[in-house]
């Protein structure tokens, strides 16, 4: 059977991928999306949702608008990472699809409390705040998660947005912390496993050359939002962080990984937003997730290009 799940998301090209992979992908059956706001403020984050269901021809996927703002700080955008509207790149038509009326929460709420427990997983790819929320208005569906599967935090490579911490985590800790502390099965894709999966030319020219209209945007996307990254590390490629989360739901054997704890910095100002994880067991702290520190990078990218050039 396919996989239930729920993306939460901040529409970023790297979530769009993301998006686009899992309606691609038969063994996932999402249930809709949860907007929230991170990359940019909400009204583009749920635009840009919708953009990408439509792009992909999946207007039939519900898209419900959720937090405007994080739970205890103001919100931090990344527009000199993804441009202005948040999805820059070629160009896509206004959504014609209409938002729910219903809140991304009360969806998330509604949804695990409907469902069979244990039969939907939570895929968070943005700030946490729609799943704190709903955890913190409904403490009974926590046990109901299948998994979540987020991509955020960092061991190693620490902090993208301040030396300490990732950008996803860093924009409400407070509902990170929340969710780490919730009980609930977490599976985490940080930095240091999509730092090992890098969008090189080669990476970009695949997508060009399907010869759709679908690979054509996602190249140039990709190319738009690693020109930051490729300029700030350096490197021969830059991460495509939030398709792991799906690659992983639909072949959990690309990755390798460790249980291990993993406590969120809400005080610091120096390290605020930082996943402190217990890579090397020195704490007596018990593990409260599986915090992912390999990939196959060239399986992903062929998972990646083979499904997407479905659409």
């Amino acid at each position: 059977m396919a996989r239930k799940i729920i993306i939460d998301t901040d529409p970023g090209q790297d979530d769009a991928v993301a998006i686009l992979l899992a309606v691609a992908s038969p063994e996932i059956d999402l249930l809709g999306l949860t907007i929230v706001a991170g990359n940019v403020p909400l009204a583009r984050t749920a635009d840009n949702g919708r953009k990408v269901l439509e792009l992909a021809g999946r207007s039939d996927v519900p898209v419900f608008a959720g937090c405007e703002k994080p739970m205890a700080k103001d919100l931090v955008t990344a527009e000199h990472v993804h441009g202005k509207t948040g999805l820059d790149g070629i160009a896509l038509p206004a959504p014609v699809m209409p938002l729910q009326a219903q809140h991304g929460v009360d969806f998330i709420i509604q949804t695990l409390r409907a469902e069979p427990a244990g039969t939907v997983t939570l895929v968070p790819i943005g700030p946490l705040t729609n799943i704190a929320t709903a955890f913190e208005r409904a403490p009974d569906i926590k046990e109901r998660v299948q998994e979540i599967v987020l991509m955020g935090g960092a061991y190693f490579e620490v902090g993208n947005i301040t030396p300490a911490a990732e950008f996803n985590i860093y924009v409400d800790p407070e509902a990170a912390d929340i969710v780490f502390k919730s009980g609930a099965k977490i599976t985490v894709m940080p930095l240091d496993v999509t730092h090992k999966a890098l969008v090189t030319a080669d990476v970009v020219d695949r997508f060009a050359q399907m010869g759709t209209p679908v690979g054509a945007v996602v190249a140039s996307w990709i190319n738009f939002s690693e020109r930051f990254d490729l300029k700030k590390y350096g490197s021969k490629g830059a991460p495509l962080h939030d398709p792991a989360t799906i690659a992983y739901l639909i072949d959990p054997t690309l990755y390798e990984g460790r249980h291990i704890n993993v406590e969120i910095e809400v005080h610091s100002p120096l390290t605020r937003g930082m996943t402190v994880a217990d890579w090397w067991g020195v704490t007596d702290r018990a593990a409260n997730a599986l915090f992912i520190g390999t990939v196959d990078a060239t399986r992903f990218f062929d998972l990646l290009i083979t499904r997407i050039g479905r659409l």
